[in-house]
């Protein structure tokens, strides 16, 4: 959904990024996830009655916004939970689709980000360029050293292009066997057809590019009826390549 692309389509916006610091700015947040997960995709969503994605987990994450400087209107979003944070609540998002125990040494360094979207007419090169440059200055002034999070791929054909596009990426980029995950709702993926000729989305582009591990087979959410490839990006593997557009 976000592309890794330091261009931007509309060179005259004018973006911020900040993180939320009232709950008015956690509903303007939620409000656009749902925006994008329910009317845009699909997702089934417990608060949808009120126009709102929000879940037990954003009370104890803190939100990254991106606004266009001219309207004000929140137009990109991630939400980001702390090590210290997740140990209170008892554990990441991730926990609730893999079984993390092997990187359980990580923990005090690990990040957790997810929930990300963009508005669709804000998907260009500078609204990624402002979420992951807020996503990195989180992470160097905090001096944390692991990023985690669930990579969304899209199921509306019944997982073929899902499990076409892990089939594509996994040798590559798999995960050294000490930080292997495992799917509590495994993708089926014998049952599927694993060679499609797909393009890999977008958003899980953009994380392989930095440097980032495949942690495992991906998961099946049926609430957001999505594959979710989980992502380990430690910070020494970051590409300078890449990694030079938002570290400063």
């Amino acid at each position: 959904m976000l592309e890794l692309n330091t261009q931007s389509s509309s060179p005259s916006r004018r973006l911020s990024m900040g993180m939320a610091r009232y709950l008015s700015e956690v509903e303007e947040a939620q409000r656009l996830r749902y925006k994008v997960f329910s009317e845009e995709m699909g997702a089934r969503l417990p608060s949808a009655e009120e126009g709102l994605d929000r879940d037990l987990y954003d009370r104890h994450c803190e939100h990254l916004l991106v606004r266009d400087g001219d309207n004000h209107k929140v137009v990109g979003t991630y939400r980001i939970l702390s090590p210290s944070r997740a140990h209170a609540l008892g554990s990441y998002y991730s926990e609730t689709e893999f079984d993390l125990d092997r990187l359980s040494n990580l923990r005090s360094q690990m990040v957790e980000v997810g929930r990300s979207c963009v508005h669709p007419a804000y998907r260009d090169g500078a609204t990624i360029t402002q979420l992951w440059g807020g996503l990195a200055d989180y992470m160097v002034r905090n001096k944390y050293q692991y990023l985690i999070g669930c990579a969304s791929i899209g199921m509306g054909d019944g997982g073929h292009y899902a499990a076409s596009v892990f089939q594509r990426i996994y040798q590559r980029h798999a995960a050294p066997s000490e930080y292997r995950v495992f799917p509590h709702c495994p993708l089926p993926l014998a049952a599927l057809n694993q060679s499609l000729e797909v393009n890999i989305p977008p958003l899980l582009k953009g994380y392989l590019r930095l440097g980032a591990y495949i942690g495992g087979e991906p998961a099946w959410d049926p609430d957001f009826n999505t594959a979710d490839v989980f992502i380990l990006l430690p910070l020494s593997r970051m590409n300078p390549r890449y990694a030079k557009h938002f570290i400063r």
